[in-house]
């Protein structure tokens, strides 16, 4: 098969020709019809993650058609066409047990832990407990972005952050996770402060519902204006980017007795962020992570997107081939790209 390979960190994928996966007996081979770009591929491909064995095929935002089943898969066929959460359960650990695959004490990651989706056919292990169906109606490009930021925001904002009708939340960093959290906040029935530091992102966050922006380059303190545009500060505040910068700010953002998820990423250099925990004692503020999303959680969000409460088509950026992918992926820490980039030619 096709595939986009690096034999090193930092150092360019180059589009070649490797062996095709074949399934494990508790797993599928799905022939990938799309597959989105995200930051957590960038991390991995800068060496920010443990579990990548040299060389490697990133990818984890996936949407396509099962080619190969192993012998004791039951709920499957050849044909079927599914998605997949980017961590997946292995049904055995408490955790699994529990409901809680997003934390698998064994999880799986495609792109991280084995060979991703950036090629022709991906492996995709434990498909009883882990494979999404998808409905006809949704192509697979719209299936693929939602990956792992439409459905980790999903969790952020519905499960961990327990956003009401009414309440205030602040955003903050408007790339494709903070697009898809302003979106499904707004769905809620909340009103959304945007952060971010480029105008045309915030014009576009309005555009999917946020009720007010902070321009956070031209803002000399951003809690304070979060502050003062939520009347208190906001209810629930989510950091969508992960940097230590917008950790600290979404924290400080917080009236009393708020909520704040950390979404975006804190490795390498930023893993340990700052936090006024001062505020987070006085305050009673809770700080919660959100690390995807259960396999068995994707039918609310999917019956929202057929319902038209949610259109996560709206923040697809562009499509591109294979090799326009690599492009896309080894520039990603220059912010420049908007909306959501999707591989759907191969």
């Amino acid at each position: 098969m096709k595939a986009a390979v690096y034999e090193a960190f930092s150092v360019r994928p180059q589009v070649t020709t490797v062996p095709d996966p074949t399934p494990e007996v508790h797993g599928v081979v799905v022939r990938v019809e799309a597959t989105g770009i995200c930051r957590s591929d960038w991390h991995g491909w800068k060496g920010h993650d443990k579990d990548i064995e040299l060389p490697h095929v990133p990818g984890h935002e996936l949407a396509g058609t099962i080619v190969a089943v192993g012998r004791d898969v039951m709920r499957w066929r050849v044909g079927d066409r599914v998605t997949v959460p980017f961590v997946g359960g292995c049904g055995a650990c408490p955790q699994c047990q529990s409901g809680n695959q997003q934390v698998c004490d064994s999880q799986f990651q495609p792109g991280f832990t084995h060979w991703g989706s950036f090629a022709e056919y991906v492996g995709l292990h434990h498909a009883d407990l882990n494979l999404v169906a998808l409905p006809e109606s949704m192509d697979f490009v719209t299936a693929a972005s939602l990956g792992c930021r439409f459905v980790t925001s999903f969790r952020a904002v519905v499960d961990q952050g327990r956003v009401a009708p009414g309440e205030w939340v602040a955003v903050h960093g408007c790339g494709g996770v903070g697009l898809s959290a302003i979106m499904i906040a707004h769905a809620m029935g909340a009103n959304v402060v945007a952060v971010d530091i480029t105008e045309d992102k915030l014009e576009f966050a309005k555009s999917l519902g946020a009720v007010a922006s902070v321009n956070a380059a031209s803002c000399a303190d951003v809690p304070a204006a979060v502050v003062e545009v939520t009347g208190g500060g906001a209810h629930a505040s989510i950091d969508a980017l992960g940097h230590p910068a917008t950790c600290f700010n979404s924290v400080a953002s917080l009236r009393k007795r708020g909520r704040h998820v950390q979404v975006g990423l804190m490795v390498a250099d930023h893993a340990h962020a700052a936090v006024p925990m001062d505020k987070v004692i006085a305050n009673e503020l809770e700080i919660l992570g959100s690390h995807g999303m259960q396999a068995h959680r994707y039918g609310a969000m999917l019956a929202m997107i057929e319902s038209g409460a949610l259109a996560p088509e709206r923040l697809i950026g562009r499509t591109v081939s294979l090799e326009e992918g690599i492009d896309i992926l080894t520039a990603m820490d220059t912010f420049e790209t908007s909306g959501v980039a999707v591989i759907n030619r191969f």
